[in-house]
């Protein structure tokens, strides 16, 4: 018996592999052009929810591995082995799963700032053709008014 995990270890990698699975699943939703601000935020949040989700699975991930490590001490060669497989094959897609969220994020977070700052861009170009469009629809001044023309030229 001392050559095999306690339940916990067993309940922890399940549950870590289920999340893992979910979490890859949400990653592998294919990455469309997005042109609203408020759909692509929304998208964001629920990866740093995975972020934050991620942190909170650590410990379940630390567990796994300072048991396999107790119990490479104590069962044979062959048992402890094959635990350690399990576990390097669950941090490698650990680490894999990780990196992915990272970049995702990164490359999100870049789109909402650009998203943004073309909307407010595209903001003030329509203040300002409405505002020509105001002066180009006023009436023009009388070619004698010499004055009026100077102003109307000053505003062009």
């Amino acid at each position: 018996f001392d050559s095999l995990p306690p339940a916990h270890y067993k309940e922890t990698m399940n549950t870590i592999l289920v999340w893992m699975q979910q979490s890859e699943t949400k990653l592998s939703v294919p990455q469309v052009a997005i042109a609203e601000y408020e759909i692509m935020e929304q998208r964001l949040r629920e990866f740093k929810a995975l972020q934050s989700s991620l942190q909170e699975q650590q410990k379940g991930l630390t567990y796994l591995s300072t048991t396999v490590e107790d119990l490479s001490r104590r069962a044979p060669a062959e048992v402890s082995q094959s635990y350690r497989s399990e576990v390097e094959v669950v941090l490698g897609r650990w680490k894999k799963l990780s990196a992915q969220l990272a970049e995702q994020c990164q490359k999100l977070e870049e789109r909402v700032t650009k998203l943004q700052r073309s909307q407010n861009d595209t903001k003030t170009l329509k203040k300002w053709m409405a505002e020509v469009d105001v002066f180009l629809k006023e009436e023009w001044p009388a070619l004698g008014d010499s004055e009026a023309l100077e102003k109307q030229l000053e505003q062009c």
